[in-house]
């Protein structure tokens, strides 16, 4: 296996793209590459002037779906809730399958003759974190690994694998929704807390839709589960019954699971598996969550329990997702943009006994009502986005000091004049919130919150990067 998948894989199938972003471009170049021939399309002028021209790329509205082996849609385009997309039901009719490019992947490194193994990864949050943290164990044993999907790049631009290699896939729910064939040799699913209700329906439709990732397992595969799932032991025994290995993992001490953490070491049945001293980049319950997942699916595929410890020292956190990205007169700024909703901002919130507190932005349903247990934390709030108002009610009913600051450039420096004034050591970017009302995503807003706490350093006594 040269990395490269054969040129006529896919030569005589015709598919359809729909959505021309990071997932459907990639889409478009890997089919063509393969040999299928594409008919593709985006609403987007520019999106579609974009694409390179081919010779067996046709860009044009759908006015039927008759030849097509399958229609690739861009995750964010709906093909059941809230209202289909007139091109999925179009499909539909037509019986025309409606696929991930995750699905497209696996075939294709299949029809390759490889046997390389796929490890699958969901949950409402910290799936990005395992996922990238997954790839760097099995990297560092010497396994050939590729990560993708969600997180990107995205599942259609990784290589072709030799029968050794494992692809390393983070998995939404809209991703799992269309799934066929694949199967995870590895799957997991870390937590659930209320998303995207509205593509699901209910929460009952968003379980199910993460409870793809096991789909097709069976004797030889792993399992994971997160301690905190709602009715655990019956998943646990629903999934034991496929004849997979069911491993049940917590960053908390609770020695009923079969991976945990205690406060200096990550530990399973046989006894302590790794040292958690030294490692510094993943702070917090949930991460040591994340630890514990990984180092399950790591052994499973084959990583020797003694590399485990140095490769969780040698991790390095992903940007936007608690990371350190300076420290001024001994208080450190932390960017964890990435927590868009409340229970990924509490699992931040937990790791500090007093903090000034940046949130806001588009609240999801409910507000900020249940970081309660946290607010106690909280020497100060700035609010930031279209729903600092909302926010602000609430701190106000608990009796939380907040100021309403509106962005994030009044926010930092007004953030580090409150931590000294208020001794708190930890200036934290956990908004709580989607970012859209201000920014293109929590990247750009993450990023933002990094280049002003730079620019706060030749006006102070000097800020050292994270």
């Amino acid at each position: 296996m040269n990395g490269a998948f054969p040129p006529t894989l896919f030569a005589g199938c015709h598919y359809g793209v729909v959505g021309l972003g990071r997932n459907g471009n990639a889409a478009v170049a890997a089919l063509l590459a393969m040999g299928a021939t594409v008919q593709a399309w985006d609403d987007r002028e520019a999106a579609r002037a974009a694409l390179p021209a081919h010779a067996r790329l046709k860009v044009a509205p759908f006015t039927n779906m008759l030849g097509l082996a399958g229609l690739i849609l861009s995750p964010g385009i709906a093909h059941i809730l809230p209202t289909p997309h007139p091109l999925a039901t179009m499909a539909r009719d037509a019986g025309v399958p409606i696929l991930s490019d995750a699905e497209i992947l696996y075939r294709a490194v299949r029809a390759a003759g490889s046997r390389a193994r796929f490890a699958g990864i969901t949950g409402t949050n910290g799936k990005s974190t395992t996922t990238v943290l997954l790839a760097h164990m099995l990297a560092a044993g010497g396994v050939p690994v590729a990560a993708g999907g969600n997180l990107g790049p995205a599942a259609l631009s990784l290589p072709l694998l030799p029968d050794d290699g494992v692809y390393v896939l983070e998995m939404s729910s809209y991703m799992l929704e269309r799934l066929d064939l694949l199967h995870f040799d590895a799957a997991c699913l870390l937590n659930l807390s209320p998303d995207h209700l509205d593509r699901h329906g209910d929460m009952a439709g968003y379980v199910a839709a993460k409870l793809h990732v096991f789909d097709h397992q069976h004797a030889g595969d792993l399992a994971v589960l997160g301690a905190t799932l709602p009715d655990l032991a019956t998943l646990r025994g629903r999934l034991a019954a496929t004849g997979a290995e069911v491993a049940c993992i917590s960053g908390a001490e609770d020695r009923a699971c079969d991976l945990y953490c205690t406060p200096h070491a990550l530990c399973d049945r046989q006894g302590v598996i790794a040292g958690l001293d030294a490692v510094h980049e993943l702070p917090g319950t949930h991460n040591r969550e994340n630890a514990a997942a990984a180092t399950a699916m790591a052994l499973h595929l084959g990583l020797a329990r003694a590399a485990v410890e140095p490769a969780l020292v040698s991790f390095a956190a992903l940007d936007h997702r608690q990371k350190l990205v300076g420290s001024i007169g001994g208080i450190r700024f932390i960017n964890d943009s990435k927590a868009t909703n409340t229970d990924a901002a509490a699992r931040a919130l937990a790791c500090h006994d007093r903090m000034i507190w940046i949130a806001g932005g588009t609240a999801k349903t409910g507000g900020i009502e249940a970081l309660a247990p946290c607010f106690s934390r909280v020497a100060l709030a700035l609010l930031i986005g279209r729903d600092a108002p909302e926010l602000a009610g609430t701190l106000a009913r608990h009796g939380i000091p907040h100021r309403i600051v509106q962005t994030l450039d009044r926010a930092v420096p007004e953030a580090l004049e409150a931590a000294r004034a208020l001794k708190a050591d930890v200036v934290m970017l956990s908004p709580a919130c989607a970012s859209f009302d201000q920014f293109s995503g929590f990247e750009e807003r993450g990023a933002h919150f990094a280049a002003l706490v730079r620019g706060l350093a030749p006006a102070t006594d000097g800020t050292t990067p994270g």
